[in-house]
């Protein structure tokens, strides 16, 4: 099993959203909304990566879960 797969790949998401703030903070006026969409994208992916990771493990625990009863009986 690979263990961290790419690094670059899992710090792209919390760098884009701190290029979107960073972004954000140096505009003025009208052009602070193109730093929006680029929020919005590396919080997705962030918060799509935590929803995963949390099914991963919930789907884990209810087959250990189960297995455990099983041999119970």
């Amino acid at each position: 099993m690979n263990k961290f797969g790419n690094p670059l790949i899992s710090i792209s998401a919390p760098l884009l959203i701190l290029l979107a703030i960073t972004g954000f903070l140096h505009r003025e006026g009208k052009n602070k909304v193109q730093a929006i969409p680029a929020l919005a994208f590396g919080s997705g992916l962030v918060l799509t990566g935590a929803v995963r990771r949390f099914s991963r493990r919930r789907m884990l625990f209810l087959e250990i879960k189960k297995d455990m009863n099983d041999q119970k009986f």
